[in-house]
């Protein structure tokens, strides 16, 4: 059962193509495209199809220290109801005060559904107006979770960043708060952030634009509704443009739980793993081809666990 909050919310997401804004399917054929890239850039693949599984990106998994609360985080495409209660039991279940930084999205009614959603779940749940940075504060210090709906992730992360609480939101992250957030406030969680797609496809250097977000989860460059919307080309290239990242891509109706240096995916689609770590990755100009070896690839579907331990 779904929660309609990205059927409105996240409809119209930043994105270059013209026909961002329709609906998608996916075929077969252009599953078998998405792989030929691949290939292209002589990726080594390593598909996970059992239950229940655990993939070490390499060494023994050790705990991150300072990596602050849990995150979840929707590939978009509706917020699954076992998604949406796990938040809420996060974020003190009863006792939940959620709040809602909608300022991804340009609708007069924005965030209204996260809080419906949430406080049928029994949480409280308070949408939160830039127009007053000081009582945006104190409201996101007053909450036990926050939740970012969907919208443009370019959008939200320049508003936050114009009331001054980039800042604060990661300093209550890092003390422990529980953040979430469905596409575009899926996005905002990477340092490295996809703000739209490449004017043209192609495994090209620079070709993936490429903005600062919130760095929650600061080793994972996160993409959203990406199946149903063929995002493999540019996760792949801003990985290779970002030597030691995580790219992650997060099908619809799906969710990744961010625990220190590992995730849980729940929900009914894939998530895609591209670790750069290790790799090697040949020396590209920008706009020139780009080229790497042992790029490590990675599928995983609801209930299995994807660990990434530091390296060095």
């Amino acid at each position: 059962q779904l929660f309609a909050i990205d059927r409105f919310e996240s409809v119209f997401e930043s994105d270059s193509s013209p026909t961002s804004r329709e609906p998608r399917t996916v075929t077969n054929n252009s599953l078998r495209g998405m792989m030929c890239c691949l290939a292209v850039a002589m990726v080594s693949l390593s598909v996970i199809d059992r239950t229940p599984v655990v993939a070490l990106a390499g060494g023994e998994d050790k705990e991150a220290d300072g990596h602050g609360g849990t995150l979840v985080v929707v590939g978009g495409g509706g917020t699954p109801e076992p998604v949406a209660r796990h938040f809420v039991s996060l974020a003190g279940g009863k006792s939940a005060r959620i709040v809602v930084l909608p300022q991804a999205s340009s609708r007069q009614d924005r965030g209204v559904s996260s809080a419906r959603m949430f406080k049928a779940l029994g949480a409280e749940a308070l949408v939160v107006a830039l127009e007053d940075p000081r009582q945006a504060r104190e409201q996101i210090d007053a909450a036990t979770a926050i939740w970012f709906p969907g919208g443009s992730q370019a959008a939200l992360y320049e508003a936050l960043d114009k009331a001054g609480l980039v800042k604060v939101i990661q300093q209550r992250h890092a003390a422990g708060l529980v953040i979430g957030g469905t596409s575009a406030g899926a996005a905002v969680m990477s340092s490295v952030m996809i703000p739209r797609s490449p004017e043209t496809p192609g495994l090209v250097a620079g070709n993936t634009p490429a903005i600062p977000g919130l760095g929650l989860a600061p080793e994972l460059i996160i993409d959203q509704h990406f199946v149903r919307r063929k995002r493999m080309n540019r996760l792949v290239g801003i990985v290779i443009d970002h030597p030691g990242r995580i790219g992650v891509g997060i099908g619809e109706a799906t969710a990744i739980v961010v625990n220190g240096r590992r995730f849980r995916v729940m929900g009914k689609n894939s998530v895609v793993v591209i670790d750069s770590r290790g790799a090697k990755i040949g020396r590209a100009v920008r706009g020139e081809r780009q080229s790497v070896r042992g790029l490590q690839f990675h599928v995983f579907r609801d209930g299995q666990e994807f660990r990434f331990p530091k390296k060095g």
